[in-house]
């Protein structure tokens, strides 16, 4: 179901982050992602003069090589387009990201690793979707042979969908279902 309808109104930007996860035949995946940033109308940018309507004002990618086990083998980060000519030369500091597991505690990591100037904010931006892109690329090899309650133990309360509290657990892996505490406390002054 659709948003409901806006208010009128003219559109000025658009940001398109594309992620696919591929099958290497050496037994490695390469998960990419794709972001581009475009305006509708022109903008003035002291480094490139203007950049046009439709121009990518950024125009990023990244690539992670990874294992089964989410191990990151290899990084490759490329800036195609950016507002500033020297953005580029932030990118093969990702390669940091060699060797690191995604996992829990992945994010907050990459996070302390690119903050500030050591990194550039749109590059990290695509980690998430990345980081998503891969499980949901390997998640169907690694569950092969697992049964649902092994599966739903690994992913239990790893969000909304996989609450401990909800019906699907309820039904499907009952011993795992908690039952959600519904009291509140008073607040109310007497």
């Amino acid at each position: 179901m659709p948003l409901n309808k806006p208010v009128r109104r003219k559109l000025h930007h658009t940001r398109q982050v594309q992620c696919q996860g591929f099958e290497r035949e050496d037994g490695l995946w390469d998960i990419e992602a794709h972001m581009t940033d475009v305006k509708t109308h022109s903008v003035d940018n002291t480094e490139r003069g203007y950049v046009d309507a439709g121009e990518p004002f950024h125009d990023m990618w990244m690539r992670l090589t990874i294992d089964k086990t989410m191990k990151i083998h290899q990084v490759e980060a490329e800036v195609d387009a950016s507002p500033f000519r020297h953005c580029p030369g932030i990118a093969g500091n990702f390669r940091q990201l060699e060797g690191t597991r995604i996992g829990p505690g992945w994010h907050r990591m990459t996070r302390e690793m690119f903050s500030g100037i050591q990194g550039c904010t749109h590059l990290h931006e695509l980690l998430t979707p990345l980081a998503t892109t891969a499980l949901q690329t390997i998640w169907p090899i690694l569950a092969e042979g697992l049964t649902i309650e092994r599966i739903t133990e690994k992913m239990l309360d790893s969000c909304h969908g996989w609450s401990s509290q909800s019906e699907f657990v309820r039904q499907y892996v009952p011993h795992l279902f908690v039952e959600a505490d519904n009291t509140q406390p008073n607040t109310s002054e007497t």
